[in-house]
């Protein structure tokens, strides 16, 4: 019986499973970021092999018969095929398919074949499939191409706002207070000054996002704010999507993921779902496992 190992390479995480052609998880792994952008293409495809290498006991590629990777950074056909040769030239499977990581959660989440996805983990992403096959998709390459929202920004507006709430530029809000108790200190500063003097990591910037949806759901108004302008972009991106499709006018599927959105948090899906029945009535709103 043929195998699959299945990849979904995230900006935070990487999760492999190996399945057989009869649908049976044969075994699970978890990697770090997979993150061609910064660390390259043979870097990024270390992770991936180091993980399948540990799936496998040791055992030298190929890993499967096929590899089918879902991946974030390759928002691109040339980048989708310099992964894919890069998976070849190591071995890692006979077959291999590589396309962005949106693709898999649209797929999952999706009763259908076709619909829209909007991914809000780490950062943020959307694309969409019509009935026919064509694709609507987002350069998603951050703020240079337009893009906002995702656990990387609102941790950092946290903080920005936290920082002037402390020192008077700012209206006064809870999300102080959050910063000081999440990382042990007296003040916002000394949590700005340990990012900037490298004696804090800037990833655990991420443990501040479950707090912040705690704190809009007290009826911060700072917090609230933040959360609201989350719920806009996913709504926006769902409905361009949409509208590029020709689906604006049909009903359709909108699949949330990522880890912002899996959480569910009720305030912000409200807004989610208020926002996108105001411009796309026809659309049915779902979240992923």
């Amino acid at each position: 019986m043929r195998t699959i190992l299945a990849v979904d390479g995230g900006n935070s995480k990487t999760d492999l499973a190996l399945v057989a052609e009869d649908g049976t998880v044969l075994a699970t792994g978890r990697a770090g970021p997979f993150v061609p952008q910064s660390a390259g293409v043979s870097a990024a495809a270390d992770v991936v092999e180091r993980a399948a290498l540990a799936l496998r006991d040791g055992m030298a590629a190929p890993y499967a018969d096929v590899l089918a990777a879902f991946l974030a950074g390759a928002d691109f056909p040339r980048e989708e095929e310099a992964l894919r040769a890069e998976f070849l030239a190591r071995g890692c499977a006979g077959e291999v398919s590589v396309a962005n990581d949106t693709f898999a959660v649209l797929r999952a989440g999706a009763s259908r074949p076709w619909g829209v996805v909007v991914v809000c983990g780490a950062g943020m992403n959307a694309a969409g499939v019509s009935p026919t096959g064509e694709v609507a998709r987002f350069p998603a390459l951050g703020r240079r191409s337009g893009d906002w929202g995702g656990g990387e920004d609102l941790a950092e507006h946290v903080l920005w706002h936290a920082a002037r709430a402390e020192d008077g530029r700012g209206p006064d809000t809870a999300l102080a207070e959050l910063v000081r108790t999440r990382f042990g200190t007296a003040s916002v500063t000394e949590v700005v000054l340990a990012l900037h003097f490298g004696e804090l990591d800037p990833a655990r910037l991420h443990e501040l996002v479950p707090g912040l949806f705690a704190v809009a759901a007290g009826g911060d108004a700072v917090a609230r704010g933040l959360v609201a302008r989350q719920a806009d972009e996913v709504a926006v991106m769902a409905r361009v999507c949409l509208d590029r499709l020709g689906l604006l006018d049909t009903p359709a599927e909108v699949v949330l993921g990522g880890s912002v959105l899996t959480a569910r948090d009720p305030y912000l899906h409200g807004l989610i779902e208020t926002s996108l029945g105001a411009s796309a009535p026809h659309a049915r709103v779902l979240v992923t496992a």
